[in-house]
């Protein structure tokens, strides 16, 4: 019990009344609109806590996998829906468990001050590297998904493969996630709106798509300044 109480505390600490305000904003957003266009709870819930899923990584807390964990299960029975099955596979047989792996990773590397989890980057070599061996895999994986009739295999192949660099980056808690999150959401939502213009009822999905851009955007400002000053303290 004590060790769930320092957890939360340790959560709820070391936030800014701007970051707060975004977290409270980005809630409402995504609310508002899926009860305006009366979305069903599946996708009202993966929204949610998709949103304060990505938020929380931003913020470098851990409970950000938590909720990453009830995000990963209702967005994938979404994106079977679609059907979308590169997300979906890579909801069920990687997010899901990478959750679990990056929960205990950041445990090990918390600053005690601030709460949150120290921040890195690569070297321009290395990220050069990650960049290249990424658009060769997205396009193998298209080939898969084209072959298993998947809609808009390349899309969804550019948005799985990028999205499974990115997780191994923000486990590894790099910087250079958030610009491949960024590519990540400017592709997906892009699938969703052309899902939403052709009927789907997925505003809630969509919504949810637009705030993880807005954020990865602010993430990678915020941890690049913070890797700077853990480069310099070194």
């Amino acid at each position: 019990m004590k060790k769930i109480k320092e957890f939360f505390a340790e959560e709820l600490r070391g936030w800014k009344p701007l970051e707060a305000a975004w977290l409270a904003l980005a809630t409402a957003v995504i609310l508002g609109l899926s009860l305006y266009w009366k979305d069903n709870w599946v996708s009202i819930t993966a929204a949610l806590t998709g949103v304060w899923c990505v938020i929380l990584t931003g913020k470098g807390k851990v409970s950000s996998f938590v909720f990453g964990v009830i995000n990963v299960l209702f967005y994938a029975w979404i994106a079977f829906q679609v059907p979308y099955y590169g997300e979906v596979m890579l909801n069920v047989l990687y997010y899901l468990p990478m959750n679990f792996v990056g929960f205990f990773a950041w445990r090990k590397h918390m600053n005690k001050e601030s709460g949150e989890v120290i921040k890195q980057r690569l070297s321009l070599k290395k990220s050069a590297v990650v960049y290249s061996v990424t658009a060769a895999a997205i396009v193998g994986y298209g080939f898969v998904l084209k072959w298993m009739g998947g809609s808009l295999p390349f899309i969804d192949s550019m948005s799985t493969v990028v999205s499974v660099v990115a997780q191994v980056l923000s486990v590894k808690r790099l910087t250079e996630q958030w610009v491949l999150w960024i590519v990540v959401d400017v592709v997906t939502v892009f699938m969703w709106l052309v899902n939403f213009i052709n009927g789907g009822e997925t505003i809630a999905t969509l919504a949810m798509w637009s705030v993880y851009l807005v954020n990865a955007v602010i993430m990678f400002i915020k941890w690049n300044r913070e890797a700077k000053q853990v480069e310099q303290n070194v």
